[in-house]
Formats: C-alpha cells, sequence, structure tokens
C-alpha cells in the first residue's frame, strides 16, 4: 500500500470521513429526519449561498486575505434587487445583472484598496461590512420588502422539470443524478492514468475502486431520495455547476497556480514576473460577484429582503473554507474542502435544529469546531 499518497491526502479522505461521520450521528439522533427526501431539500436550499460564497471565499484566502463584508454585501444585493422589482417593477433578467454588476464593482473597489493601496484586507473589508449594512439599512428604509414574482423566486424555490411527467418519482432527476456520478468516477479514473503515466504516487487499486463505488454509490443514492420528492433543485444544479467551474479554475489554469503561489510567498511570486497586484484585485472582484450570486438566492428563497440579511454569513463562510482544509496562512486549499466543509457545517446547523438545540449553544459548538480545525492546519504545519 502506497503510504506516501495516503499521508498526502489523508486530511481530505479525513474531511469526507468527518462529514459522513456526523451525518450518521444526527441521522441517528434525529429518528431517521435528517436524511428523508423534504430535510434533504431543505439542507440543499439553506445552504446554496453559503456554499456559493465559501468558493470565492476560498480563493481570497488562498491568496492571503481575507474578506469579512461578504455577508453584508449579500444582504445589500438582496435589498437592491427587492427595490428594483418591486418598487420600480424591473425585469429579472436585467435586475440580476446590475446586481451582478454591483457585486463586481463593490469588490473592485475593496480589492483596490486592498492591492493597490496595500491597506490589509481585514481593515477593508470589516469597514466594507460595515459600510454595506448601513446602505441595506438605509436602501430598504429599516423594513423588509417583498414579494417578488415567482420567476424570480425560482432561482432558490425552483426543481427540474421532469418530461417523463412524473409526480410522485422525478425520472430525469434520477437520470442526471446517475450521469453525474458516472461522470465523476470517468474524471477520477482519468486523473488517476495521468498520474500514473507521469510516474507520481496513486492510491491503491482496491482503494481507489472501494472510494468511487461508495462516492458514486452516495451521489446516486442523494439523488434517488431527492427524485421521490420533487427532483433536483435548481440551485443545486448552480452550484455543481460553480463548483466544477472552480474545481478547473484551480487545478487547470495559470491563473489558478498563480493564487496558490500568491498565498504562499507573494514576493517570490511577485519577482517571477507575476502582476500579483492585479491578482489580488482579481479574487476580490471575483467575491463581490459570488457574494451577488448568494443575494440573490437568499432574497429568493425568503421571498423577501430584509435590512438584517446575510447577518453572520460571513462567519459560516470563512469557517466552512477553514474546516474544508484552507490554511489561515494563505496558499493551501481546495474546493472540495470547502465544500465539504460548508455541508459540515450545514449538517451541523440542520441536525441541532432538528434536536432542538438553542441558538446559543449552537453557536458555542460551531466555534469550538472552527478552533479544532484551524488549531489541526497550525499542528500539521509546524511537524511538518
Amino acid at each position: 500500500m502506497k503510504l506516501g499518497f495516503l499521508k498526502t491526502n489523508l486530511r481530505d479522505y479525513g474531511l469526507l470521513l468527518s462529514l459522513v461521520v456526523i451525518m450518521a450521528f444526527f441521522q441517528f439522533e434525529t429518528g431517521g429526519v435528517l436524511m428523508q427526501p423534504l430535510n434533504i431539500t431543505n439542507l440543499v436550499l439553506q445552504n446554496s449561498y453559503i456554499v456559493v460564497m465559501a468558493l470565492g471565499m476560498l480563493l481570497v484566502i488562498v491568496a492571503g486575505y481575507i474578506d469579512l463584508s461578504v455577508g453584508s454585501v449579500c444582504g445589500f444585493i438582496g435589498g437592491l434587487a427587492a427595490v428594483l422589482i418591486v418598487q420600480y417593477d424591473w425585469p429579472v433578467i436585467p435586475t440580476i445583472i446590475v446586481s451582478l454588476l454591483v457585486g463586481a464593482l463593490i469588490g473592485a473597489i475593496q480589492g483596490w484598496f486592498v492591492a493597490y493601496a496595500r491597506i490589509p484586507s481585514f481593515i477593508v473589508t470589516l469597514a466594507g461590512m460595515l459600510v454595506f449594512k448601513g446602505l441595506a439599512l438605509a436602501l430598504l428604509q429599516g423594513q423588509s420588502v417583498g414579494p417578488f414574482p415567482l420567476n424570480f423566486q425560482r432561482i432558490s424555490t425552483g426543481f427540474l422539470p421532469d418530461p417523463f411527467g412524473g409526480t410522485t418519482f422525478r425520472v430525469l432527476s434520477l437520470i442526471v443524478g446517475l450521469l453525474l456520478a458516472l461522470g465523476l468516477v470517468a474524471a477520477d479514473l482519468r486523473k488517476r492514468r495521468k498520474a500514473l503515466a507521469h510516474g507520481m504516487d496513486v492510491e491503491p487499486v482496491a482503494f481507489f475502486a472501494l472510494k468511487n463505488v461508495l462516492f458514486a454509490g452516495a451521489v446516486a443514492y442523494l439523488c434517488w431520495l431527492l427524485s421521490t420528492y420533487k427532483g433536483l433543485p435548481d440551485v443545486l444544479i448552480l452550484m455543481a455547476a460553480l463548483i466544477l467551474i472552480y474545481q478547473f479554475v484551480t487545478n487547470r489554469t495559470t491563473i489558478g497556480r498563480r493564487i496558490y503561489a500568491l498565498g504562499g510567498n507573494e514576493k517570490a511570486t511577485r519577482l517571477s514576473g507575476v502582476n500579483t497586484p492585479r491578482l489580488s484585485f482579481l479574487t476580490f472582484v471575483n467575491m463581490g460577484v459570488l457574494a451577488a450570486v448568494a443575494g440573490l438566492i437568499f432574497a429568493a428563497r425568503l421571498n423577501t429582503a430584509t435590512p438584517k440579511a446575510g447577518l453572520g454569513f460571513e462567519l459560516d463562510v470563512i469557517a466552512a473554507c477553514f474546516i474544508g482544509g484552507a490554511s489561515a496562512s494563505g496558499g493551501v486549499g481546495k474546493v472540495v474542502g470547502a465544500v465539504i466543509g460548508a455541508f459540515i457545517m450545514g449538517v451541523m446547523n440542520n441536525g441541532m435544529s432538528i434536536m432542538g438545540i438553542g441558538i446559543d449553544y449552537q453557536q458555542v459548538i460551531k466555534g469550538m469546531v472552527l478552533l479544532a480545525a484551524v488549531f489541526l492546519d497550525v499542528y500539521n504545519r509546524n511537524r511538518a
């Protein structure tokens, strides 16, 4: 058995195993409620905006920065969309386009202060958190604005239609799930063959086969559960598309490799000819766009925009990245890890709520989990 490969990837496997153990624990403690189709659907909808923002936050953290403003930006964009649609009767598509452009502009402004004015990201985004929280309150005049038209609500509450006419079982959703499971296995097999061709360490055959059988089976089973309810949520399809895009960007593109290099050693990266200020700037623009996407999703799910929308989201997003293996010192982190970290937080929130644990103790437990994740990261780096 190739212990070198397993040691290198031990955290990744441990993270996935942790999610499975946590789900099994809450499945038992909730009397089977956790894995019911309705609750699985709610779990996806409740965590969709956290997962979306975690993808952007991962790049920010990998580059060696932090963004404390994402929750406030998320709430501000939701409020902007509500005002445009409800009060000014804007069509949905132009509203979405303007909202994303405003998100990009917000990210660009904060990115300029960080990348070119050289102000620490903690200070810039802390100021941004206060500014956009205040702007959201002013924009909505301290009141909730809604409801939204049905075509806007579909962003978060729509489901994949079934051309087969299924009412109690969504056939197309199951087919899409099975194709996704097969596609993931095929991609992993291709990655393994490429690694072998270059003489790199790979998983033992038995381990590789068992991992893919279990993973594909879990994906197929979850899609089957969702198919027995209303099918695959539209927002789940959006999340899957974004995860695949960011997985490709971080693993297969030059800009992805440069972001990791930037977080690992900014001076060496700059001396190698990389325009590090521009790279830093772009990570914040990207974060602003994804915060805007999350704001639209959250507003559509609530069917209203409130002045307190987005409150505390930045904590869950940052925690998801750190629990998922991102390093507080930059240069380390994976897309899949951030997504798993987001779902670990989501399953814990959902499971503790079902069990009737108060929000006070929920915050205590989540804080302890975050501290433990960062402690393990620091401990492992000090041992290396």
